[in-house]
């Protein structure tokens, strides 16, 4: 039983002690008495993930998952519990209908995502498949003039045959030792040529989309990178409100689009049926963040922030289980435990819940724009004094393992503190000097704040859930 809330125990602890502090036993044995025993975790899971749905950014299911957390936040007590617009994101959108299947040589439905933002295919489409392969710019020429009203097919990168692991991973002893003394070469994993090419890669493919829309094609089919009936789905832009006009589109089990160009390969007519409805949202185009706070009661100390949160937001081909509502479950759950524990903290301690993370960072690098200062100029606001640091989790369904310091060595002394009381509750305690990237705490990195990632053990993030349409509620690992 010590397991089953040792992530909630922890974070609600941290935010109650700090550098020169006292660890007060009588708070976290309450906390562990309420984490342990009145586990709110499963119906905060329910609420987000099964009852709202899908959370693309701006989109009706993220609009809903907000409002039960702005709801439920100030039914806990909290105070300033509100939806707060961050800026301009852009269009909100949802599916309302997806089906394809391959009519001929043989029936067979097929596993496939309209790509977020995509229009719809304005009615049911059924036609032969065409297969095209464009490397460079030079390459469309061969296909001008004859892909009007045609289904396009783009074959999978990546292998989906076999795999000889398993999907669900724990950190071994050695993976946290490699973690705690990273090489230099693991501090530097993106070489100035590798992200050359990523957006030699990006911009290609938007001339595809363009040229494919200007040729008259009428769907789109591409066999995203995945393995298993897993379909990883993502767009980067089409949300904007001057977004290119693009052809409808379904990302696919890469096995589907696979067996299309074998079957075309030897000869075989290879034909298709589709019907793709979306709808785009334009009434308001602001994005949004959950904010709410526990107000400090120490005279001296309660106007200093302390923030944890995670991105609300996901991907539209499951329901955001691992990527990101177990996060935000994470961090709920810490702020439920502090006020059903009755324990009033010295300083404010602020929860948010990010949105448009998925789409770059936007949700709390704009929150921190708007508070705490701005990145390119490096002009602070006076709220930058007072925040005293953010933590954030978004890495999966793992059990907490440490913590990056994100290169700020001086805080390797709070975080061993921070873990004592834990040690019989957490394994190989791992605090590491190295940094790690792709969500929130960047935000707050980015101006000179301390802000903090978690080390999480992987599970099935990466082999599995992590912008999938198997990121379900199942994927979820409650304990």
């Amino acid at each position: 039983m010590k397991r089953v809330s040792a992530i909630l125990l922890f974070l609600a602890f941290s935010c109650l002690i700090f550098a020169q502090e006292t660890i007060l036993q009588e708070a976290i044995e309450k906390i562990k008495s309420e984490g342990l025993t009145n586990s709110g975790v499963e119906e905060i899971a329910y609420h987000l993930i099964d009852e709202s749905g899908p959370r693309l950014s701006n989109s009706p299911g993220y609009n809903r998952a907000s409002e039960w957390a702005v709801k439920q936040l100030s039914e806990w007590g909290l105070e300033n519990a509100k939806k707060e617009a961050w800026g301009e994101f852009g269009k909100g959108w949802e599916v309302n209908k997806s089906y394809v299947a391959m009519t001929k040589p043989y029936y067979m439905p097929f596993i496939a995502v309209p790509k977020a933002w995509s229009p719809g295919s304005m009615g049911p489409v059924s036609g032969k498949v065409v297969f095209v392969e464009i490397e460079k710019e030079e390459d469309f020429e061969k296909y001008k003039g004859q892909l009007k009203g045609a289904i396009i097919a783009v074959k999978p990168t990546g292998d989906a045959g076999p795999t000889f692991e398993p999907d669900a991973v724990r950190y071994t002893e050695g993976d946290l030792s490699d973690i705690a003394n990273p090489s230099q070469k693991e501090q530097h994993r993106y070489t100035p040529e590798m992200i050359a090419a990523f957006h030699a890669r990006r911009a290609l493919s938007q001339k595809m989309a363009a040229f494919f829309k200007e040729e008259g094609a009428s769907l789109l089919i591409t066999g995203r990178n995945g393995r298993h009936g897993t379909v990883f789905t993502s767009s980067p832009n089409g949300y904007s409100t001057d977004s290119p006009e693009e052809v409808a589109e379904l990302e696919t089990a890469p096995e589907h689009v696979s067996l299309m160009a074998r079957l075309i390969a030897n000869g075989e007519e290879v034909e298709i049926e589709a019907e793709v409805k979306t709808t785009f949202f334009n009434q308001d185009l602001k994005g949004y963040n959950v904010v709410a706070e526990i107000p400090g009661i120490d005279k001296n100390l309660k106007d200093e922030v302390v923030m944890l949160g995670g991105h609300l937001d996901s991907w539209h081909g499951a329901t955001g289980a691992t990527d990101n509502a177990a996060g935000c479950i994470v961090m709920m759950e810490a702020i439920r435990i502090l006020q059903e524990a009755g324990l009033q903290p010295k300083r404010t301690i602020r929860i948010a819940l990010w949105g448009g993370e998925e789409q770059g960072i936007f949700g709390s690098r704009n929150y921190v724009k708007n508070h705490f200062g701005d990145s390119e100029t490096m002009q602070m606001t006076e709220e930058h004094a007072k925040l005293s640091a953010y933590y954030n989790i978004d890495n999966g369904t793992g059990r907490i393992r440490g913590i990056y310091l994100q290169g700020n060595e001086s805080a390797r002394p709070i975080f061993e503190k921070w873990f004592e009381p834990f040690d019989d509750i957490i394994d190989n305690t791992t605090i590491t000097i190295r940094d790690t990237g792709g969500t929130d705490h960047l935000a707050f990195d980015g101006v000179g704040l301390p802000g903090f990632q978690f080390i999480q053990d992987r599970i099935e993030y990466r082999s599995r859930t992590h912008h999938t349409n198997m990121d379900t509620y199942e994927r979820l690992v409650i304990d």
